[in-house]
């Protein structure tokens, strides 16, 4: 075993960059549309507007 079979490699540290990115694009985008919902609607799912806004959104999706 060398020393570097412990080690991630190459494009194991890609794929995780890349899952973390989309993650956090889907996070964004779902935020978006949740914000376009009325405050009564989001605090019977659990949600508050200003959490929402807390956590950021892409609003791009809506122009």
């Amino acid at each position: 075993m060398t020393a570097t079979a412990n080690k991630p490699g190459l494009f194991r540290n890609a794929l995780k960059a890349l899952m973390e990115a989309r993650q956090l694009e889907a996070e964004r985008y779902v935020n978006g549309v949740l914000l376009a919902l009325d405050d009564d609607t989001l605090k019977s799912h659990g949600y508050s507007r200003a959490e929402l806004m807390r956590r950021g959104s892409s609003n791009r999706y809506w122009m």
